[in-house]
């Protein structure tokens, strides 16, 4: 009976050590080391009265990329308020564009510091219908 218990007891320290073993190397997985930040934005203006995603993406040592959210980046601009990766923008706005600025929390000696123009022609009240679209003579194009 003693061999059982003592055979127990050797099997509980081995599922410790495999399971800190594992512990360790998901940490260690999904802790990657960022070695620079990218601005790839969904957009080339901001629309005022909207949320706008500011997408940042980081470039890992394996050379891949994956994005980044507020637990990595510290967002700052010089107007709106950002919510997330979101900055919203006020309908009363009246400047020409804002400067943004994303700091790697974990090295912030990278950042990026941006300025990103707010859109100007308003959106269409109506947009077309399918029907509409498809109904639409065709534009004659020059054959090159």
């Amino acid at each position: 009976m003693a061999c059982f218990f003592q055979s127990l007891k050797e099997i509980n320290s081995l599922n410790r050590f495999l399971f800190l073993i594992s512990m360790f190397a998901f940490a260690s997985a999904k802790a990657q080391k960022v070695d620079s930040i990218y601005v790839h934005l969904y957009t080339d203006s901001l629309k005022k009265g909207t949320y706008n995603y500011i997408n940042i993406d980081g470039k890992i040592a394996n050379g891949r990329f994956m994005p980044l959210d507020t637990t990595d980046i510290l967002f700052s601009s010089s107007d709106g308020k950002f919510y997330g990766n979101s900055l919203y923008i006020d309908p009363d706005f009246s400047k020409e564009k804002v400067n943004i600025k994303a700091v790697l929390k974990s090295n912030p000696s990278m950042y990026k510091q941006f300025d990103i123009y707010i859109k100007k022609n308003p959106d269409p009240t109506k947009l077309k219908t399918l029907d509409e679209i498809l109904n639409e003579p065709k534009k004659n194009r020059k054959k090159i």
